[in-house]
């Protein structure tokens, strides 16, 4: 914006609908077109404004000579593009979107990542059950315990439990002798073999889930993980707990449910369906192209 240099945004992470007509991602409440619900968006907009108010970027906005609606956390968003890797099949309803917002579908195509050794050979051909939190929890022994413990509850399935770097597999205790636990794990090679896939709701976990056709048992733990678990359950590709009510009964009790109703892996197939026939990687570079040129054909004045 100071250099008047025309930008895009690309949002990776769930994007932020700061009109007020769906939840804003970084709350778990589910999405209703009354009054009342749109009311609470709104008081969630404005707390979320004076969240990220920072005295450093005021300073720097007013010695730039710009001039930023605080009050407003969207007024910043690019007036050329503003693009979401999330489908529009796996959002929420919402006819307020602003022009220049695009849904894309996943910005992944699944190369140029690091090779991870894996011991493929203990796979028994079980229906698999892959399980990970990400990188918040890494260390937080307890709740992998839990994951391993709740899939033990299932006789004839396999869990593959990638625990991160802060913890040795031998941690997590007594799991069953099938139990593949591993600090990292070859997450979309595994996904193609899934039947659920335990997620702390981290976007690119569950976009790479859905584009395999995979449910999911969602445990948000923070930033815009409550956002996407709620959106998992309002398209029921799967279901969810918090991470309070997170035990062993508790997680048994959802993963039965998920892989004996075919209502979940039917929806996760759906939105499937829809990511491979838009192929967000090529719609974004596209709409990038396409809003570059147009912004540079006005600024010549044709």
């Amino acid at each position: 914006m100071k250099l008047g240099m025309p930008y895009i945004h690309a949002a990776v992470a769930m994007h932020c609908d700061y009109s007020g007509y769906t939840p804003l991602s970084i709350y778990g409440d589910p999405h209703q077109a009354t009054p009342v619900a749109i009311a609470r968006n709104r008081q969630g907009v404005v707390k979320f404004a004076k969240m990220i108010e920072n005295d450093g970027v005021k300073a720097y906005a007013r010695n730039a000579g710009l001039k930023i609606n605080w009050e407003d956390p969207g007024c910043t968003l690019s007036k050329i593009a503003s693009l979401s890797q999330t489908p529009r099949e796996f959002d929420f309803d919402n006819s307020h979107w602003p022009p220049q917002f695009h849904h894309t579908g996943p910005f992944h195509d699944g190369k140029g990542r690091e090779a991870v050794n894996f011991p493929w050979e203990r796979l028994t051909g079980e229906p698999l059950i892959y399980a990970s939190m990400g990188t918040i929890l890494n260390g937080q022994v307890e709740v992998f315990r839990t994951l391993a413990a709740g899939v033990a509850k299932h006789k004839g399935v396999q869990l593959v439990l990638s625990i991160g770097d802060q913890l040795e597999p031998e941690q997590i205790g007594p799991v069953p002798s099938s139990a593949i636990i591993v600090k990292r794990a070859p997450q979309l090679e595994l996904l193609k073999l899934a039947s659920v896939c335990i997620t702390h709701s981290g976007l690119n976990t569950v976009l790479e889930s859905l584009a395999q056709g995979v449910p999911q048992v969602a445990i948000p733990v923070t930033f815009d993980q409550p956002g996407i678990a709620a959106r998992i359950a309002c398209h029921k590709t799967g279901l969810v707990s918090s991470l309070e009510k997170l035990t062993v009964a508790h997680l048994a009790t959802l993963l039965g449910e998920v892989l004996s109703d075919p209502t979940y892996g039917d929806n996760a197939r759906r939105i499937q369906k829809a990511i491979v026939k838009t192929n967000g990687l090529s719609l974004a570079a596209d709409l990038v192209e396409q809003s570059l040129e147009t912004t540079v054909m006005a600024s010549a004045g044709r």
